[in-house]
């Protein structure tokens, strides 16, 4: 996920320096901590999806209640990533990511204590509010910790503990299936939201980027001396003195029309926007989150018992994650535009096989080879290539901003069909609602094929160059 800092720089502190190896394996440390945030991510969205099977039955939940306790957190969650930039920005990224943290341990001891539905919805919509800061913050403090030779694995490490927070949830899903007790599958999160918490607060360093430019200069040095020696440490700050003055100046040479979130709206903007929005939106109108959040619920319509179901949602998490580290392997090898084109294609022909599955009662063992299937698709291509391109489609003076915009309509995308799924499968037929998803990666794969650019490689003005031509317009380049 992309970041919602409003500070020029959410790079890390190195650009062209190179640290000590044990001041690498430091960072890595550190690192693992910040992104224990993704992990939950993963395990909160994760989570509810066995649960679920279990709680309809405790509190006898209608299927447009059950899609609320799924959907409540996604309404959290865009509040949650809006918000977590200026928090992250007052309060400096160690303070609000450790705060992050008790909000995942509150949010998971209402969960357990919840005796109504009522109750569970504001549960989740604490756990919500959670996800989406940590979404929105854990990239930023990620970055701007690590220096450039291993900034991609870093920012990458996030992507992958999400998919392990998924797996690790339904794996919790499958220890409790057999008692039922859906209120110890929700338990669980306090363990790892205390670890974030404690571990960033007594271990991690501020970020430096923040703390440069609070101007708390010593404090910066005694955190890069962490990592490095005295002369190494200066060279790094007097390099934050650069990149500030610059970013200071192309600040000032804006339009006052081209400043903030209107910034969005330039011409020169609009085609990164288009393609931004558009492949958010699409990436959730695909119909992936349908298969995470209600996997069991869709594999019991299959005929198999609710522990069965809990066992192959597992099958598909591992699967999830296999296909993740395929893709951060190959991304910058393939290029994303042939993950995404491949990706779409196999994500359209297998949803669409799993919609005939249901229409026309075929073998369940198919049905099930056909969402994994489904989920391999999405895994090895649009899921993590999305990300890593709505941080590279943008312009320089939009990237932040443009950054945001994108991610709300992600989850606010996640929201309507999450919220949606259940009544329009038990409406028209959860067949066809498959069907529907299957139409929506043909015209994704057409939109790809005709606006998305290569971005493999490329500098920000060689990326925008190359979306200018995919709407057959000469660059207007972007300050």
């Amino acid at each position: 996920m992309q970041g919602f800092s409003r500070e020029p720089g959410t790079t890390g502190p190195v650009h062209t320096i190179t640290l000590p190896k044990a001041g690498e394996r430091r960072i890595w440390l550190w690192a693992g901590l910040i992104a224990v945030g993704g992990f939950l991510f993963g395990f909160d969205t994760g989570v509810v999806s066995g649960a679920l099977l279990y709680i309809t039955k405790d509190f006898d939940l209608s299927s447009s209640q059950q899609g609320s306790v799924v959907s409540v957190l996604l309404i959290g969650a865009m509040i949650g990533a809006l918000v977590a930039g200026r928090i992250c920005d007052q309060l400096g990224r160690k303070k609000a990511v450790a705060f992050f943290g008790l909000v995942f341990a509150l949010g998971t001891l209402v969960a357990v204590v919840s005796h109504n539905y009522g109750t569970l919805l504001v549960a989740r919509f604490i756990l919500g509010l959670a996800v989406g800061a940590a979404s929105a913050s854990v990239p930023v403090y990620l970055g701007e910790i690590s220096p450039s030779n291993i900034r991609g694995r870093i920012l990458s490490l996030n992507q992958l503990l999400i998919t392990v927070g998924i797996l690790c949830s339904y794996l919790i899903d499958l220890a409790f299936s057999h008692s039922g007790n859906w209120r110890a599958m929700f338990a669980f999160g306090a363990v790892p939201a205390l670890v974030l918490s404690l571990g960033v607060w007594f271990v991690v360093p501020e970020s430096p980027t923040w703390l440069f430019g609070q101007g708390r200069i010593e404090q910066l040095r005694k955190g890069l001396l962490k990592v490095t020696d005295e002369a190494q440490a200066d060279e790094i700050i007097e390099v934050y003195r650069e990149r500030t003055a610059q970013a200071a100046r192309q600040d000032a040479s804006r339009p006052e029309g081209e400043k903030g979130w209107r910034v969005l709206l330039a011409p020169a903007v609009r085609p990164a926007l288009i393609v931004g929005l558009a492949m958010a939106a699409l990436q959730q109108f695909g119909g992936i989150n349908t298969i995470i959040y209600y996997a069991p619920t869709i594999i019991e319509q299959t005929g198999r018992s609710a522990s069965n179901s809990i066992i192959y949602s597992v099958y598909i998490g591992v699967i999830n994650f296999l296909m993740t580290v395929v893709a951060i392997n190959t991304v910058d090898r393939l290029g994303r535009r042939q993950l995404l084109l491949t990706s779409l294609a196999l994500m359209a022909g297998f949803v669409a096989l799993l919609g005939f599955s249901f229409i026309w009662n075929w073998n369940s063992n198919l049905t099930l080879l056909f969402m994994v299937a489904y989920i391999a698709a999405f895994a090895g291509g649009l899921g993590p290539v999305f990300w890593v391109l709505v941080g590279e489609i943008f312009p320089t003076k939009a990237k932040a901003n443009g950054s945001s915009a994108a991610t709300t309509v992600n989850w606010m995308s996640n929201f309507i069909v999450s919220q949606s799924f259940l009544t329009v499968a038990n409406g028209i037929g959860q067949g066809q609602t498959f069907l529907i998803f299957g139409g929506v990666c043909v015209l994704g794969l057409l939109f790809v094929g005709r606006f998305v650019p290569e971005t493999k490689n490329r500098d920000t003005n060689e990326v925008q160059e190359a979306l200018f031509k995919r709407f057959g317009r000469e660059l207007a380049p972007a300050r």
